[in-house]
């Protein structure tokens, strides 16, 4: 009996020790991910989104959107809230770029209400006055 009590609480130990060691490993991966810069910048983002007369934001709002398009919104907005604000707030910026996100996922995924939840969030002149540099 104290042999298997001695294999179990050995096991225990061992058990133990993998958990904290994947954990640490996670938190290290978290870590070092947050260092790296995101994949596209603000400015890289706004052309290639919302410039132009037949920028993919307007193709989507005025229903002229195809699949690949919505595919690229949701591709360049996932870069968005990892950038710093260009000035002003950090959190208000991550809450305004994450609403947006989520948005552009919604339209992606065909939910009912995407149309209506993005032109809402894709409001270009409150957050250009707060976030875009003069």
């Amino acid at each position: 009996m104290k042999r298997v009590m001695n294999i179990s609480t050995g096991i225990l130990r061992r058990g133990s020790s993998c958990v904290i060691g994947v954990i640490l490993i996670c938190a290290v991966a978290i870590v070092h991910g947050a260092d790296k810069p995101p994949k596209y910048t603000v400015e890289e983002i706004m052309k290639a989104v919302f410039k132009g007369e037949d920028s993919t934001s307007k193709k989507i709002v005025q229903g002229k959107a195809v699949p690949t398009d919505y595919d690229k919104l949701v591709e360049y907005l996932s870069a968005l809230p990892l950038n710093d604000p260009p000035q002003g707030d950090a959190a208000g910026w991550k809450q305004k770029t994450t609403t947006l996100l989520d948005a552009a996922i919604a339209l992606k995924a065909g939910k009912a209400d995407a149309l209506t939840q993005y032109t809402k969030a894709v409001n270009c002149q409150a957050c250009h006055r707060t976030y875009r540099p003069d």
